[in-house]
């Protein structure tokens, strides 16, 4: 298993022990660089903002507004996203000062990657 994905699955099992409740959290703005399940590489910026027990996460990639709902807590946060009809999910594992995850698109059979750096 490579090192993010058992970073995911710690954070995941530590979520189930610890319930859904937040304990520190991802807020911040991030300058972000990933790459799309097709393969294409994009840059853009995402802002974490809490909203009680969950997280409101809004990313800026070429003038798109994805919007998306999160939980987790201070080693991972897991992600539902919208932009118009498109959704889909996301993990983050915390990588050093910022996030490094895989997300994909609802129904989707591939996955993208992406890393959030703190602005």
């Amino acid at each position: 298993m490579t090192t993010i994905a058992t970073k995911i699955a710690g954070a995941l099992t530590g979520l189930v022990l610890l319930g859904s409740t937040a304990l520190a959290d991802p807020v911040g703005r991030y300058t972000i660089e990933g790459k799309g399940p097709d393969g294409g590489v994009y840059r853009g910026t995402a802002t974490i903002e809490p909203t009680g027990e969950t997280y409101r996460v809004t990313w800026l990639i070429g003038g798109q507004k994805w919007v998306g709902t999160a939980v987790g807590n201070d080693e991972f946060f897991a992600v539902s996203y919208r932009y118009r009809d498109t959704t889909g999910v996301g993990v983050y594992g915390k990588d050093g000062d910022g996030w490094t995850g895989v997300w994909a698109y609802a129904g989707g059979t591939t996955v993208g990657a992406e890393k959030m750096t703190p602005r």
